[in-house]
């Protein structure tokens, strides 16, 4: 008897690119594929632009300045993109991966983990606040927050995570159709991090956000990618 053998996880490397035309491919390949399509990670970087999630509120949106603002079909609020960020988009057959979305959007953050620590970072987890942090004053501190929100907070209706000490290094947004996912991550490295001054990430207002660079970490944008890329192929594989 044959086996039929699942397509390794595929990465593909776009440098700079337009980030409508790339939500547009994004949309095109979903739509496009079949039980037979490899997976892909597609790895680039944007010129400033805002992104609006199917949740976004207007309010969360301080100024924009020059850079336009998109409305996308993404989970979550608003975020930025700029130069010196991998962001990353994973198109994954999740029905043939077999894992479900809330464990896709674990393998995710697990790969920024994974990467954060290759450059001797500790990466963080927050509850209820998708996306991974470090801490701003002890940036390899390998000790387990307390729960965030705490757990007698799960008797409040909306029990808020608490930031206090950690700032945000990558955002995370997916949409699935089809049992297919798309959109992804977006792993701050060195950028301009003043447009994050001009919005509430993630719709959290005061949030924090850093990148490598401000934690002292001096790395080219390439040897993230390629880092970033090896972590999702490994823990995005069936």
């Amino acid at each position: 008897m044959t086996l039929a053998r699942t397509p390794a996880v595929q990465i593909r490397h776009w440098g700079r690119v337009d980030y409508l035309q790339t939500y547009q491919a994004m949309q095109d390949f979903t739509a496009q594929r079949d039980s037979h399509t490899p997976d892909e990670v597609w790895l680039c970087e944007h010129a400033p632009v805002f992104t609006q999630g199917l949740a976004g509120l207007a309010a969360h949106l301080l100024s924009t300045g020059s850079a336009p603002v998109i409305a996308t079909n993404r989970g979550g609020q608003v975020t930025f993109h700029g130069p010196g960020q991998v962001v990353a988009y994973a198109l994954i057959d999740l029905a043939r991966a077999g894992y479900y979305v809330k464990e896709y959007v674990y393998k995710l953050e697990e790969a920024v983990v994974r990467t954060l620590l290759h450059f001797g970072l500790t990466g963080l987890r927050v509850g209820k606040a998708p996306g991974v942090f470090v801490r701003t004053d002890a940036h390899a501190l390998h000790a387990l927050l307390p729960s965030r929100p705490a757990p007698n907070a799960a008797a409040l209706a909306k029990p808020q995570p608490d930031f206090a000490g950690l700032a945000k290094i990558a955002a995370l947004g997916v949409k699935v159709s089809r049992h297919c996912t798309y959109h992804g991550l977006a792993l701050n490295v060195h950028m301009n991090l003043a447009p994050f001054q001009q919005i509430n990430p993630c719709g959290y207002a005061g949030l924090q956000t850093t990148d490598l660079f401000t934690m002292g970490v001096a790395v080219g944008w390439q040897e993230v990618a390629d880092v970033l890329g090896e972590k999702l192929c490994l823990y995005l594989a069936p």
